[in-house]
């Protein structure tokens, strides 16, 4: 009989305890449009954007130095003496890794200082979710967002789990709808890829 009792009272337990847990709320944000209606981030992304004008504008500059050269190698090459025309190949392939090396060496350091930029910006928009979250009662909150080319990590969820808002309240921000295409600071290669020569 006792036996049944602990049973009987551990089985309570366990419901309640199973009933708790099913009463947490859960919610979700959704990082892109937080990101996109912060007036720093439009300081993040004139910041890229400049940066990058500096990038293709002296990728151009090597572009051209590298097709005036090559023009100049293909009418004068016949003319040229071995020892000047090998020069001028060598000249020319050196040229067409600078330019390589460059393109690749400007995107990354374009990736990492948006990374820079940004880390304070996910920062704040981390500490006011937790802090949202915690005034509002989410136990758990999930990222909508997953990331450019992927499925979303929510799937589906009530509208009213949606704390973006909240969030963007929080920090002094008056939310507005966002047109479809908005989204966070995007960064871009330079160039596509370096000249060939004939």
């Amino acid at each position: 009989m006792r036996n049944k009792f602990l049973i009987a009272l551990f089985a309570f337990f366990g419901l309640a305890v199973a009933n708790s847990n099913a009463q947490q709320k859960i919610g979700y944000i959704s990082l892109d449009y937080i990101l996109a209606q912060m007036p720093e981030a439009k300081q993040v992304e004139t910041e890229l954007t400049t940066t990058k004008t500096q990038y293709d504008n002296m990728y151009q500059s090597k572009v051209k130095d590298f097709q005036t050269k090559l023009a100049d190698y293909e009418k004068n090459g016949a003319t040229m003496a071995d020892v000047i025309k090998a020069d001028k190949e060598k000249e020319l392939q050196a040229l067409q890794s600078q330019i390589e090396e460059f393109r690749q060496n400007s995107s990354t350091s374009l990736q990492k200082k948006q990374a820079q930029l940004l880390q304070p910006l996910l920062k704040k928009i981390e500490d006011n979710m937790h802090a949202t979250a915690k005034e509002n009662g989410f136990a758990f909150v999930f990222n909508y967002d997953a990331g450019q080319g992927t499925t979303p990590i929510v799937l589906h969820a009530p509208e009213d789990a949606n704390i973006s808002d909240l969030i963007l309240k929080r920090m002094g921000v008056t939310p507005k709808p966002l047109a479809p295409a908005a989204a966070t600071p995007a960064t871009t290669t330079p160039a596509t890829a370096a000249p060939k020569k004939n």
